[in-house]
């Protein structure tokens, strides 16, 4: 296939390699087009695979896949030209969450044939690091523009939660989000995906909308526990009235907490109380 493209357009880069880690640079990709290729993947795994593909596209670059349709996991996918491949294959709902978790903005979703298929856009925002067996979930509110540029969450300067997370022992590595998932199973992602100027730009109905998306996450993936770093969001999305500190009801099917922001600009909260919180969230997860 490689040959056959190069012949049929040979400006185009000859690369083979894995499609879960794409060894392209940032955003060196201007456009994509993946026909009947992510659905070889578990689907477990696909978060993390888009996670590499916004990593490599352009912001606004544009992204056409498809996938064969329907809720079938496995090895022996009926009338299939090459028996004993994997396929996990896909419905609306569930793709168009994967995607957007992965910083997709989708124009289009829809039936093509007996397969699925899906127009969008690569938005400047935050992938979301996640997949199976993580001890934690954490939870921020929506990437800031700096931080969807740098390509990782908290990621100013004067935000504590790197020290924090480091301090509590959650991760080795500040401000390496895949490392945390991999190495440490602590998964990351946003209540909003959408990365405004000022937070404030926010409604509650975007909170409720990236509510209703994370809690179908926890329920798919069940991690241990899921912390939510801001009450603002979590107030705005879940409970008007929440506290700092292990929620009454859990979020998904899973143990909630909530800890204030790690904001520089919320300076009345201490690192060692930051770090408190973080332990206490991992704690949580792990009982």
């Amino acid at each position: 296939m490689v040959r056959a493209t190069r012949a049929a357009a040979p400006g185009c880069w000859p690369v083979q390699a894995d499609l879960a880690h794409l060894p392209f640079r940032r955003g060196a990709l201007a456009g994509a087009w993946a026909s009947m290729s992510y659905h070889h993947l578990p689907r477990d795994a696909v978060p993390m695979a888009l996670a590499d593909l916004h990593h490599a596209l352009a912001v606004n670059a544009p992204l056409d896949l498809t996938a064969v349709r329907g809720t079938y996991e496995g090895h022996d996918l009926p009338d299939d030209d090459f028996p004993g491949r994997f396929f996990a294959c896909w419905t609306e709902g569930p793709l168009v969450d994967v995607l957007a978790g992965a910083g997709f903005q989708v124009d289009a979703v829809g039936p093509d044939g007996s397969n699925i298929g899906v127009r969008a856009r690569r938005a400047r925002s935050l992938a979301d690091t996640v997949g199976p067996g993580m001890r934690l979930l954490v939870c921020g509110l929506n990437p800031s523009t700096y931080a969807a540029d740098a390509g990782v969450g908290f990621a100013r300067p004067g935000n504590r939660f790197w020290p924090a997370a480091t301090a509590a022992g959650l991760v080795s590595r500040a401000r390496d989000a895949r490392h945390a998932l991999v190495a440490h199973g602590i998964g990351m992602t946003d209540l909003v995906k959408r990365a405004p100027a000022r937070s404030a730009e926010l409604s509650a109905e975007e909170y409720r909308a990236g509510a209703a998306r994370v809690r179908r996450l926890v329920e798919w993936l069940q991690p241990g526990a899921v912390c939510f770093v801001g009450l603002e969001g979590f107030r705005a999305a879940v409970d008007r009235r929440a506290t700092a500190g292990p929620q009454a009801e859990p979020f998904g099917g899973r143990p909630a907490y909530v800890m204030p922001s790690t904001s520089g600009l919320n300076a009345r909260i201490s690192l060692a109380a930051l770090t408190e919180h973080l332990t206490a969230a991992a704690a949580l997860g792990a009982g």
